[in-house]
């Protein structure tokens, strides 16, 4: 990665897990000179209670995103919000939930002012967020906000869950079950396959990319037998992005679309709803996976699990996803500079 640019690491909800990942991160790269260095956007005296709490010998400097680099070698670089946090660890306060999404503005703003070199999430709780009266979904639709905000377009996030053993991407995410019949349309599962396999080629490096859609109904529907959405939506989306030049395939059954064999088929897997992705991808490399925005104009990833607040404050965090997370956002702004 570009050595003049740190990477934005954004707090998440403060009792849940990420300010330890966020500690235990930096114990483990701190000293690598190939590792991402990274900031984040939080505040300095919350952090050093938690790393004298789990008897983590993690400095921390309150920095601005320039001197970030500069510290990472020897401390923790916190760029100070400047809030207070509430809450415990294991009990979230409704309170934080404005610094939370704070943090995230903050590290989207410094992304698109060239002062940092991508966006990675720690993990929030959205009921909380919500309590709060936060408008969006999650931290997808939130990002695009704040793209269209800096960036001043109009665009169409998609949820890339990535991991050495699968790609997949949910064309529906936080949506209830029920609904899911209604929203995937023609033109929903073509804009979501242009945008895949433009990223995919752009930021990931694959000149065609292998898309694989999944089926909505058992079986793909069954010739129309358990349902016609798969022959009259489906189909017929990709019929139209093979038409615009892209390598795609299915509908194919779910239940058979993620063993060994059939992976090496494809590229991406793009399933018609939140859990026929995610069931997958969390059991073949739940420490491992990363979840990425694909459709911004700056490269943002996270850690792909959730806040924890079960063992949050315990010392039980495993950073294994945020150091994913960490190192596949420095390689993807890297090839999107060039570098």
């Amino acid at each position: 990665m570009d050595p003049r640019l740190p990477l934005a690491l954004t707090r998440g909800d403060p009792s849940g897990i990420g300010p330890e990942l966020a500690l235990r991160a930096w114990l483990q790269i701190r000293a690598d000179p190939d590792a991402p260095a990274f900031f984040v956007a939080a505040e300095p005296d919350h952090l050093a209670m938690l790393a004298r709490r789990l008897n983590l010998e993690v400095p921390i400097e309150s920095v601005c995103a320039a001197d970030a680099l500069g510290v990472f070698p020897r401390a923790l670089p916190v760029l100070d919000s400047g809030a207070r946090v509430v809450g415990a660890p294991g009990l979230p306060d409704v309170t934080d939930a404005a610094a939370t999404i704070a943090s995230i503005e903050t590290c989207v703003a410094l992304v698109a002012a060239g002062a940092a070199a991508a966006v990675v999430t720690n993990p929030i709780a959205k009921d909380v967020l919500y309590r709060a009266g936060f408008p969006h979904p999650g931290h997808t639709e939130l990002l695009a906000e704040l793209a269209l905000r800096h960036a001043g377009a109009s665009l169409r996030p998609v949820m890339l869950l990535w991991s050495p053993e699968l790609a997949v991407v949910p064309a529906t995410i936080h949506v209830p079950l029920a609904r899911v019949p209604g929203l995937v349309t023609r033109a929903l599962l073509v804009e979501t396959g242009l945008v895949v396999a433009r990223d995919l080629a752009s930021r990931f490096g694959l000149a065609t990319p292998r898309l694989a859609f999944c089926g909505l109904n058992p079986h793909a529907g069954e010739g129309g037998a358990l349902g016609r959405e798969d022959l009259e939506v489906v189909a017929p989306a990709i019929e139209e992005l093979r038409g615009r030049g892209l390598e795609v395939s299915g509908p194919h059954p779910a239940d058979t679309l993620f063993h060994a064999a059939a992976r090496k088929r494809y590229d991406v897997a793009i399933a018609m709803y939140h859990d026929q992705a995610l069931i997958p991808v969390k059991t073949l490399a739940f420490e491992r996976a990363v979840n990425v925005t694909l459709g911004l104009p700056f490269v943002r990833t996270s850690p792909d699990h959730g806040t924890a607040f079960d063992i949050a404050g315990k010392g039980l965090a495993d950073p294994r996803s945020l150091l994913s997370a960490l190192d596949l956002a420095a390689r993807l702004a890297a090839r999107c500079r060039g570098t």
